[in-house]
């Protein structure tokens, strides 16, 4: 399926954030005879996924992970949230994130996380939301929010924040209870969690599970086998295909059940 993609600007309380956008681009058969040919697209409407990034940012591969997940028939919105720090790339990135450069950018990073506080998360979400459910592009009707790593806690705090306007969340190796147990309260979404091998032990998966069930989570969650943190991210040294082809297993199904009827 040809995709379109954009750059945009969203605004919110702190400034514009710049964010991709991808979505399936209409074919000239989905449209009369009369219908202008310079609005390609135009008139056709998808459901609308947010798609928090890693820690790293907006950046080749997650634009291509976006158009991927555009190709099965949905609007994907990334958005910087870094912006207070600047527009996108917030930090230089080598094209292979591993090893002693890692270590240099996480520690590059590490400040900008730390500065992005729950409360700057929900003032964004707000935006992030209202932004995405007003494209003319995206079908009315409830969203999915999916992140990874750092972008995965962003994700949890969406959902939780708005249970009504948020039927899917994902989340794939990513603290999803780093807020404590009190803060999963708020979740209706259908939610599926990916956690890597290298993160969470079996143990402390019981636990989360527990903690989910106790706050009415309707929810999958486990562990990848054999994977590490990151392992979804072809651009560094903890990718894992298996792990990545297991992921886009269980998302896909989630938004075709909460977002399509599928």
């Amino acid at each position: 399926m040809p995709i379109q993609t954009r750059t945009l600007h969203i605004p919110t309380e702190d400034g514009r954030a710049d964010a991709f956008a991808a979505f399936p681009e209409a074919s000239p058969d989905d449209f009369p005879a009369a219908f202008p040919a310079a609005f390609p697209g135009a008139g056709e409407r998808h459901p609308g996924v947010l798609m928090y990034p890693d820690g790293f940012g907006i950046r080749p591969v997650l634009r291509e992970m976006a158009a991927e997940l555009a190709g099965h028939g949905y609007y994907v919105l990334v958005p910087n949230v870094f912006h207070r720090h600047g527009p996108t790339p917030v930090i230089d990135l080598p094209a292979y994130i591993g090893g002693e450069e890692r270590s240099a950018v996480l520690g590059r990073l590490m400040p900008l996380i730390q500065e992005h506080t729950a409360e700057r998360t929900l003032r964004d979400a707000d935006a992030f939301l209202r932004f995405l459910t007003t494209r003319p592009e995206v079908a009315p009707g409830p969203v999915a929010v999916t992140g990874y790593c750092f972008g995965g806690l962003l994700a949890v705090r969406t959902a939780a924040a708005h249970p009504d306007r948020v039927a899917a969340l994902a989340a794939f190796h990513a603290p999803v209870g780093a807020d404590g147990p009190d803060a999963l309260a708020g979740i209706t979404a259908r939610a599926h969690f990916g956690h890597a091998e290298s993160d969470l032990t079996p143990e402390a998966l019981r636990e989360l599970n527990k903690a989910l069930d106790a706050a009415g989570v309707d929810h999958t969650s486990e562990i990848y086998s054999g994977t590490v943190h990151g392992f979804t991210m072809s651009d560094t040294d903890a990718f894992d295909p298996a792990g990545l082809k297991l992921h886009w297993d269980r998302l896909l199904p989630l938004l075709g059940r909460t977002l399509t009827g599928g």
